[in-house]
């Protein structure tokens, strides 16, 4: 048996350093290597039957937790869940995660995340959907379709490049009709002027779809919008927001979208609101019907700020519910 008391430890120590000072052998020394200072790629293929699909990560924004980021709790409370999420200390941590899905027939982007022009702003932090894609050996000009969940800036503002250009210039663009009427609608602008976050919103779909509209499909609910996918009413988000089922043979997932923002606060606590719910009584009625229906099938489910990969299965846990990641899988 190894004997691994102090005594022993300090001894073996002291005859390394002897033999190295001596120019005895053993004394290999490792080369010091740089330091990358870079981050991997971030995809992650799975398969949905006949599809190949790749999580595609965005990035992660870490930022200082605002006072009403859970609107319906004390701040006090919130920032206990993040530290119990080991975020760091009085921040929160949200992921972006568009998803890629190869029918076979159509190369189907859902959501673009937060843009390239954000990669510099952000120190790299967010807009790594091209690169990703790239380092994952797809090129955007191969997208046929750019399905959008709803237009909310993390998820639309991929659409183009940092010189306004169009990221997937061949793509069909399919947008809910319900959030496309919503966010479109001059009087919603200007009942909007009030709250800062709104008129953004509502600046930002002007901005980024001008000049688009002939390009631009709208979507309904109930219908599948691509092979193999269908769109699934989930409202309160935004009042357009849809999740999609993602279908091949005898497989499906569900790809929830913004269903909930990060899951340690909103998937754990269904009934907490996030302030970027749009009506969060809605939103946290749609929660509960959409995870009882995945606990119930056992379905695997996609979340757009889950942690990467992003992949994982809702179990219900009382009147809360609980992600259980998937494991790696290193094959395909």
């Amino acid at each position: 048996m190894t004997d691994l008391n102090r005594r022993h430890l300090l001894a073996g120590a002291a005859a390394v350093g002897a033999a190295a000072i001596t120019g005895l052998r053993p004394a290999a020394v490792n080369a010091a290597v740089p330091q990358a200072g870079t981050q991997a790629p971030g995809f992650y293929r799975y398969k949905v039957g006949a599809f190949e699909c790749t999580s595609i990560n965005d990035g992660a924004r870490t930022f200082p937790m605002p006072d009403k980021f859970v609107a319906n709790l004390q701040k006090d409370e919130a920032l206990a869940a993040g530290e119990a999420a080991y975020m760091p200390k009085g921040m929160v941590t949200v992921p972006f995660n568009p998803q890629l899905i190869n029918t076979g027939s159509k190369l189907v982007l859902i959501d673009t995340g937060n843009g390239i022009a954000n990669f510099e702003a952000s120190k790299g932090a967010v807009g790594r959907t091209l690169q990703n894609l790239q380092a994952a050996g797809v090129e955007a000009k191969n997208i046929d379709v750019v399905l959008l969940s709803h237009l909310h800036p993390d998820h639309t503002n991929g659409i183009r490049l940092a010189d306004g250009a169009l990221a997937f210039p061949n793509a069909e663009i399919m947008v809910p009709g319900k959030d496309w009427e919503f966010w479109t609608s001059e009087g919603n602008a200007a009942k909007a002027e009030s709250n800062p976050m709104m008129k953004n919103y509502f600046a930002n779909v002007k901005k980024t779809f001008a000049g688009l509209e002939s390009k631009v499909t709208k979507y309904e609910w109930g219908k599948e919008v691509a092979p193999g996918i269908t769109s699934i009413a989930t409202p309160g988000h935004t009042p357009g927001h849809t999740s999609f089922a993602v279908a091949s043979g005898d497989a499906k997932v569900l790809i929830q979208s913004d269903v909930t923002n990060i899951p340690e606060f909103f998937l754990r606590n269904p009934d907490w609101h996030v302030m970027f719910d749009n009506d969060a009584a809605l939103a946290q009625e749609t929660r509960h019907k959409f995870y009882d229906m995945a606990a119930a099938e056992k379905a695997t489910v996609i979340g757009f700020h889950f942690t990467f990969p992003a992949v994982g299965h809702v179990e219900k846990d009382g009147a809360k519910y609980r992600l259980i990641p998937s494991a790696w899988n290193p094959t395909i």
